[in-house]
């Protein structure tokens, strides 16, 4: 309200207010003229003026304009009146806010003058204590008081104008609104009207709807009928067309089933020949490999036979030889003839065969010719003519006649078969036949079109085996038992030096280098003569890289099994590889083996297993139960024979009297030994075929024709023993009577396929009433399946009228329930029947059968109600009929039927439970409880029933809830759950409740719940702290406040603080103490304060994780024992070695084992005895590997807060405040801890680290390895270490990553003596790791033996030497390192020389200590030692050598202590004189400067130096002052020293002459004198 601009004048404020903003309109004048709108009014008034009007304005068009104008003017009027309002609502708000501003300007008054009233007391109290700056403070506030007022009064003023203004501007409203309230209520009543109008024609439109709509309805209604029909039609042609489509399908499926029945017996027949084929083929290639096999070892043979025939004969030639040379005959030449002899034969043989060779060709050329002339024979007609031999025909009867004679007797092995079969014709195309084929078996194919078994070795391109002439001497197969040890040795020493072990970060790996996947290669079901391949992945398991050889399959695999793998090379960890196995079966056998290979880490194998197709036969059941049937009647049901193998039989269901039918095995064993023969015969040709004929290589072997013409034998020889195989031996067993009422259906015998299943019908003809029972069995074919037995019975009965339901059991049933169940009755009677339905008299009051009487028709059944109402009388009315401890309802029903005696019964069972549930406890106390907690208590639910029961607890109070599933749920029989009621009161008072538990069946059990609500006079922020996940030995805090919000004992603002419904706790200082349990690692502060009402406290809650002290020293405990095992050990052969001189060895044995088992004991005691230091390294060590191989954990703490009303410090002594135990408090923490993710790995661990002593000035450093144990890197942060203290982090690393270990370095560096310790703290997003860094700075405490640090050397004869001696000692706790420097030898000595001399300034501003030095450049003072190292406490001696070369007074030096190379530690002053003589005078007045100058003085000779000498003058000043003439004045005198020089120099005088020494003393003065002073001094030894 200060500023004027907020204040409208009544003309503004009338002027400036827009009008109808909301409909768009705008006035043409900006303004609102108050006048217009009574004018307009008073024009709405006057009647006779409007009158008026009317007629003058006679014509149409002015009436339709007054119209108009009058609808307008009535529009202008709203308006108006609607400005009205909005402008005396905003007055309205305009002046209550005035009258605001103006009561708080008046308040503001009153508390401006109260201050002054205030300021000039105080200022009259200052003024009378003379407090001048007190009372000008106050005078200046007093003005600006004054000023405010004056500022306050003017702004009132301003705001009651504006009032007065606001007022009168409402008062004109008020007077407008007055004038208009005719219009008003004109346009109110024409609204009504209006309004009215409305409703009328509302209804009027309502009732023309609920016509249309009740038209709609009709119209529906018939379109919903005529749709029903039409639905109905078409549900009737889809019915039709459904049952054709059933019929057409019924007739589809049977010719369906018929087709695949076919079709399965062709793929039977086909596979039932294709494994024939395989079966020959398998025969054929045992058969050749066999002959292979016999015909090597037969070459063998042979190659042995011809060896000793060769060494036979050349044993006979050389006896011959020797029998010719013996008989003096000519040797060589009878060896020569017989050579030639040998080779004429040769040749002859030769020719023979070539003939032989030329005459199969020819004859196997006309027999080509002969098979073509027949070919074209058959082509044409047959001509009856005969014809006249041809010149072929006598070819061929010359060529057959000399085959009879010659070719014979050489193929007399071969045909003795043929010979036996036919005549010699026969023989003869026999003969060429296979000649034939041997020479050109590509014609034979072309003529016979015969397919071979074995199409690979009859391709043209195919080479036939030849042997070699290097094998004919070879070894046996696979080398003999040594070659095989050899071998197996050799590659065992390869192998051995492939496998290696692999380590990888120091872990070896061991176990299976590769996995197969799958593990096991199964081959199922084959079929012999067909390739299977399966695929194995290799999958690398080692740690790192690994490489993969294939061994190969065992050797009975070799034949059928095929590995195709193409080795990888190195495969990383995790890698994998393909390996393809292609198995081939040839035998109907199973197979096991395994697939090797060899890794770079050991031989591993894949296990392989090949299964042949098996029959695995089962019934889906052993018993067939028919149950009742009436004798006549006919019934069957199925059994089904399942084979869930990959191998058919046939089998055959016979009833288990029958006997059983066995095969005999004599043909099998008659065809074997065919075989056997027959074998053996084709081993002797072709034994005979390699030792007459040569082998080629572009021609078929003998072997090979043989091994063909013996697998054509055997298939001769097995299709010539079938026909003469016996019929089947029938074992007879004794006979049993036969079964008619139990039969078998149609199939009772078949074939069954692999992976299916055959459905046996059994057939149940009753004719004699009674049981009936019948055993079956089902045999198969392959005698590998074992018999199935399978049991059928029945009941035949008599009586026409039955029950199929004999027993019905109606469960589990619960009292006062109602279970109803139908019983159907059957009839087989050809008439009508009148049944009556009687209950048990015990039972009639729970149990009901409705109807009681029915009428059943004629073949056909009858639904009887039954009803079951069990009560809880039942165990009582019931009787026997029910057992008490089972609970078990057994009720006998029976059905009358007229003119039938005997009736039908059947039996009701049940088991009868209870319904009832009970929760435990029956009362629930909770106690006492504060608003702001909840407390939990556990209930039990206890199911009495034996049936599952739904529950629910409903309708609970607000400040309850049950958990789990909020008290909803399911409980099984006889199970009790438990649950957990929470109470949370919302104000204090004291509670009284009920829980109610509804189950499904609507009963309802309830619990009762008292508690007692508290509201305790402080509260907290939070409740519940939840921390973070905090490393071991790191501190994760948080923030909460205790606050009293309890201000005023007004129960309206807010609640009062009480416990139930007791007085509420008085207003004032609060004061709170947190209870900490026992060992936490929890840490509150302040745990105790005060808060003041309307206040808080703020309270810090930290949690810092540590490792138990028990658990570390039980780590601790066996690094403490290795460290004292040695010592131990140590004292016991000491004391071994002493009892040795002393016992004999007896004993020493005994003392031993005694000393051995007790050394132990001391061991542990000094273990108990000595303590274990938190800073010590095994402490250290122990606490780092726990920390390593933390697992994390979750604790949970409650920590109870107590309140009492007071404040703490008022308390008397140590009496406490008096806590209350209902207004406690509880704080919950959650508390998370987790290994360090950063830990220590040098120093065994340990974070804390000693520098130890380190000298000032100096600096000390340690590395400290730390690694990042987390999976995630980590970045680093440190904190700051004190900028002047004395511990640097010299290397700070921004990042870590996972698993990498980094060196910190750390340095000390002590500028003081001072014990320091910091911590440096290695902050990472999961963790702080704390390191405490301790050092301690230690001062060099030098002490010098020199007091006030000058050494004067005296005086010394020139040119000799003078030694003095002084001590320092070290008095700190380190070793010293010391130098002596003096300044006369130091570096900057030569740029000192190079400024002003000395002796031309005064002596007040000489700083040179460094004195006159010898002539000759050496220097005058010397010290030993220069270096060394002081240990602590020790002394050390230092030699100063005083060496003058001339006489001089003023020999001078400055010897510095410097330790450490850095800290001076003391300097000392060495001064000397040195004289020519040893007798000198010193006194007077000096007569030189103490520094000489760069002149050298001249060295004069001996014999002038004494005159020059006893001229040297002593200026001897006499001051003679009198002061008073009455006294006689006192001399004046001066002191001359005379001093006499110990020297070891002999004197070059006589010994009886005594030294002098002369001096003149001049005397200047008003008299001048000069005197000669002669000193004599006798040398006294």
């Amino acid at each position: 309200m200060e500023d004027d601009s907020s204040l409208f004048p009544e003309d503004e404020l009338l002027d400036d207010f827009p009008l109808l903003e909301d409909e768009g309109h705008e006035l043409e004048d900006p303004g609102f003229d108050i006048r217009s709108l009574l004018q307009e009014a008073e024009d709405d008034e006057d009647p006779e003026h409007s009158s008026s009007v009317k007629e003058q304005d006679t014509g149409a068009d002015k009436m339709k304009r007054k119209t108009a104008e009058d609808r307008m003017q009535a529009s202008h009027l709203r308006q108006s009146l609607s400005a009205l309002d909005k402008m005396r609502e905003q007055q309205g708000l305009f002046i209550e806010k005035t009258r605001g501003e103006l009561r708080a300007c008046r308040q503001r008054q009153d508390l401006t003058r109260r201050q002054q009233e205030a300021t000039a007391a105080e200022i009259a109290a200052e003024g009378q204590a003379s407090n001048t700056a007190a009372v000008g403070h106050l005078q200046a506030v007093s003005r600006r008081l004054f000023a405010e007022l004056e500022n306050e009064r003017d702004l009132q003023l301003r705001t009651e104008a504006a009032l007065k203004e606001s007022e009168n501007t409402m008062w004109h409203i008020e007077i407008q609104e007055g004038r208009l309230e005719a219009f008003r209520t004109a346009n109110h009543e024409e609204a009504e009207a209006a309004g009215r109008r409305l409703q009328v024609h509302a209804a009027e439109r309502l009732c023309r709807e609920q016509e249309a709509l009740g038209k709609v309805e009709r119209n529906h209604l018939l379109r919903v009928r005529k749709s029903l029909h039409t639905q109905k039609e078409h549900g009737l042609r889809h019915q039709k067309l459904l049952e054709g489509a059933r019929k057409n399908h019924s007739v589809a499926v049977r010719f369906l089933k018929a087709s695949l029945g076919r079709i399965r017996e062709q793929e039977k027949q086909e596979e039932l020949e294709c494994q024939e084929h395989l079966r020959r083929r398998m025969d054929a290639v045992v058969a050749l490999k066999g002959s292979i096999s016999a015909s090597r070892d037969t070459l063998r043979k042979f190659h042995a036979w011809g060896r000793a025939k060769a060494e036979l004969a050349e044993q006979r030639a050389q006896a011959e030889k020797r029998a010719i040379l013996a008989q003096g005959g000519d040797a060589f030449r009878h060896l020569v003839h017989q050579r030639r002899h040998q080779e004429l034969e040769a040749q002859k043989r030769a020719f023979e065969e070539e003939q032989k060779l030329r005459k199969q060709e020819i004859i196997s050329q006309i027999l080509k010719e002969e098979a073509e002339e027949e070919k074209r024979k058959k082509r044409r007609p047959h001509s009856s003519a005969t014809r006249q031999p041809t010149l072929r025909d006598k070819t061929w009867k010359y060529v057959s006649d000399l085959c009879e004679k010659t070719t014979a007797p050489a193929n007399t092995d071969t045909l003795d078969c043929e010979a036996a079969a036919g005549p010699g014709a026969s023989r003869l195309v026999d003969v060429v036949s296979s000649d034939f084929m041997q020479t050109d078996p590509t014609d034979a194919e072309e003529e016979t079109l015969a397919e071979p078994e074995i199409s690979g070795l009859w391709n043209e391109d195919h080479k036939p085996y030849q042997v070699p002439k290097e094998d004919v001497d070879r070894k046996p197969v696979g080398g003999t038992k040594m070659d095989k040890d050899i071998l197996a040795r050799t590659v065992a020493r390869l192998r051995g030096r492939v496998v290696q072990k692999q380590v990888v970060l120091g872990h070896e790996f061991q176990g299976r280098p590769f996995n197969s996947k799958p593990e096991l290669l199964h081959f199922k079901d084959f079929d012999v003569g067909k390739v299977y391949k399966k695929k194995i992945t290799l999958v690398n398991t080692t740690y790192t890289i690994n490489y993969c050889k294939l061994v190969g399959v065992e050797d009975h695999l070799q034949d059928f099994i095929h590995v195709d793998f193409d080795p990888p090379g190195p495969l990383s960890a995790g890698m994998s590889c393909e390996v393809l196995v292609t198995f081939k079966p040839m035998i109907n056998k199973d197979l096991e083996g395994n697939v090797s290979f060899l890794a770079q880490t050991g031989e591993f194998s894949v296990p392989l297993k090949c299964s042949t197709k098996k029959c695995s036969l089962s019934l889906d059941k052993e018993l067939i139960d028919f149950g009742s049937y009436v004798v006549g009647e006919t019934t069957s049901r199925t059994i089904t024979l399942t084979n869930v193998g990959g191998l058919g039989t046939s089998f055959k269901i016979l009833p288990a009297s029958e006997p059983c039918e066995a095969d005999d095995s004599q043909s099998i064993l008659k065809l074997s030994s065919l075989l056997t023969y027959e074998d053996k015969s084709v081993y002797d040709k072709a034994a005979t075929s390699i030792s007459e004929q040569p082998l080629e290589g572009n021609e078929f072997s003998q072997v090979d024709l043989q091994s063909r013409r013996g697998a054509e034998k055997l298939d001769q020889l097995q299709e010539e023993a079938e026909p003469e195989e016996p019929e089947r031996v029938t074992t007879t067993m004794p006979p049993s009577e036969e079964q008619t009422e139990i039969t078998l259906g149609e199939i009772t015998q078949g074939e069954i396929g692999p992976f299916g299943s055959i459905r046996v019908p059994i057939i149940f003809t009753p004719m004699v009433p009674g049981g009936v029972q019948a055993s079956f069995k089902v045999t198969f074919k392959n005698h590998q399946c074992p018999t199935l037995h399978f049991r059928v019975m029945g009941m035949a009965i008599d009586v026409p009228v039955w029950v199929p339901r004999p027993s019905v059991d109606l469960k589990i049933c619960m009292y006062d329930r109602l279970y109803q169940d139908s019983v159907l009755v059957h009839t087989r009677s050809k008439a009508a029947l009148r049944l009556r339905f009687e209950v048990c008299r015990e039972l009639r009051a729970h149990l009901e059968l409705l109807p009681e009487t029915g009428y059943i028709q004629a073949r056909s059944s009858y639904s009887v109600q039954l009803k079951f109402l069990p009560r809880h009388s039942l165990p009582e009315d019931a009787g026997k009929y029910f057992d008490k401890e089972t609970r078990v309802l057994e009720a006998p029903m029976t059905i009358w039927v007229a003119d039938q005696n005997k009736p039908v019964e059947f039996t009701v069972h049940a088991i009868v439970t209870t319904s009832d549930l009970e929760l435990d406890p029956a009362e629930v106390d909770f106690g006492y409880c504060t608003i702001y907690e909840a407390i939990r208590t556990e209930i039990r639910l206890h199911n009495h029933s034996l049936l599952p029961q739904e529950f629910g607890f409903v309708r609970l109070p607000k400040f309850v809830d049950i958990q789990p599933n909020d008290g909803f749920g399911a409980i099984l029989p006889l199970e009790t759950l438990q649950f957990d009621v929470i109470f949370q009161p919302t104000k204090a008072k004291e509670y009284s409740f009920e829980l109610i538990c509804k189950s499904e069946i609507n009963r309802c059990f309830k619990l009762s719940c008292r508690a007692v609500g508290v509201h305790p006079p402080l509260e907290l922020s939070h409740y519940q702290i939840k921390f973070a996940a905090t490393a071991l030995y790191d501190t994760s805090v948080a923030k909460l406040y205790v606050i009293n919000s309890h201000v005023s004992m007004s129960s309206v603002t807010h609640s009062k603080p009480r416990i139930g419904s007791e007085d509420a706790s008085p207003v004032g200082p609060t004061s709170f103490e947190f209870l900490l349990p026992p060992d936490s690692p929890i840490t509150i502060s302040p745990s105790v304060g005060t808060v003041w009402p309307g206040k808080r406290c703020l309270v810090q809650v930290a949690f810092r994780p540590v490792l138990p002290e028990k658990l570390i020293r039980q780590e601790a405990l066996p690094l403490l024992n290795k460290e004292m095992e040695p010592k131990f050990f140590r004292k016991d052969l000491a004391a071994q070695r002493k009892g040795l001189q002393r016992l004999s060895l007896s004993l020493l044995r005994v003392q031993n084992r005694d000393k051995l088992f007790r050394v132990s004991v001391p061991h542990v005691l000094e273990l108990q005895k000595r303590e274990l230091k938190p800073s010590s390294d095994e402490y250290q060590a122990a606490r780092a590997t726990l920390a390593r191989a933390f697992q994390a954990k979750f604790d949970t703490f409650v920590v109870p807060c107590v309140v009492a009303s007071g404040y703490i410090n008022d308390k008397k002594g140590s009496e406490p405040l008096s806590f209350s135990p209902h207004n406690t408090l509880y704080l919950e923490l959650w508390c998370p801890s987790v290994a360090p993710s950063v830990a220590v790995t040098s120093h065994k661990g340990k974070t804390i680290f000693n520098f130890g002593d380190v000298a000032v000035g100096h600096r000390s450093v340690q590395k400290v390895s730390i690694q990042n144990v987390s999976p995630e890197d980590l970045a680093l942060d440190f904190s700051l270490l004190n900028p002047s203290g004395p511990f640097v982090l010299l290397n700070p690393s921004s990042r870590l990553r996972a698993g990498e270990t980094q060196t910190l370095v750390l340095s000390f560096s002590p500028h003081e003596s001072i014990l320091a310790q910091e911590t440096l703290d290695i902050i990472t997003k999961r963790g702080t790791l704390t390191l405490t860094l301790l050092g301690t700075g230690v001062a060099s405490m030098v002490t010098c033996s020199i007091e006030g640090d000058v050494l004067n050397m005296g005086y010394v004869i020139a040119r000799e030497s003078v030694s003095s001696s002084f001590k320092l000692q070290n008095n700190s706790v380190l070793p010293v390192t010391f130098s002596m420097q003096l300044d006369s030898l130091s570096r900057t000595r030569a740029e000192d020389q190079q400024q002003l001399p000395q002796f031309l300034s005064s002596s007040s501003q000489r700083t040179e200590v460094i004195g006159t030095q010898n002539l000759s450049g050496q220097s005058v003072f010397s010290v030993a030692p220069v270096k060394g190292v002081m240990d602590p406490g020790k002394t050390q001696d230092f030699t100063v050598t005083f060496s003058p070369d001339h006489e001089s007074l003023y020999f001078s030096d400055r010897l510095q202590v410097v330790l450490f190379e850095k800290k001076i530690s003391h300097q000392i002053l060495l001064k000397g004189a040195a004289r020519e003589h040893m007798m000198f005078v010193e006194g007077g007045d000096p007569l030189d400067v103490p520094v000489e100058s760069l002149t050298a003085i001249p060295i004069l000779d001996p014999k002038h130096r004494e005159e020059a000498e006893e001229l040297r003058p002593i200026l001897v000043t006499l001051d003679y002052m009198q002061f008073d003439t009455d006294t006689p004045p006192p001399p004046a005198t001066r002191e001359l020293q005379v001093g006499c020089i110990r020297t070891s120099q002999l004197s070059p005088k006589k010994p009886d002459h005594p030294l002098m020494v002369s001096a003149l003393l001049q005397l200047r003065g008003d008299v001048k004198e000069v005197y000669k002073v002669i000193f004599v001094a006798q040398v006294v030894t």
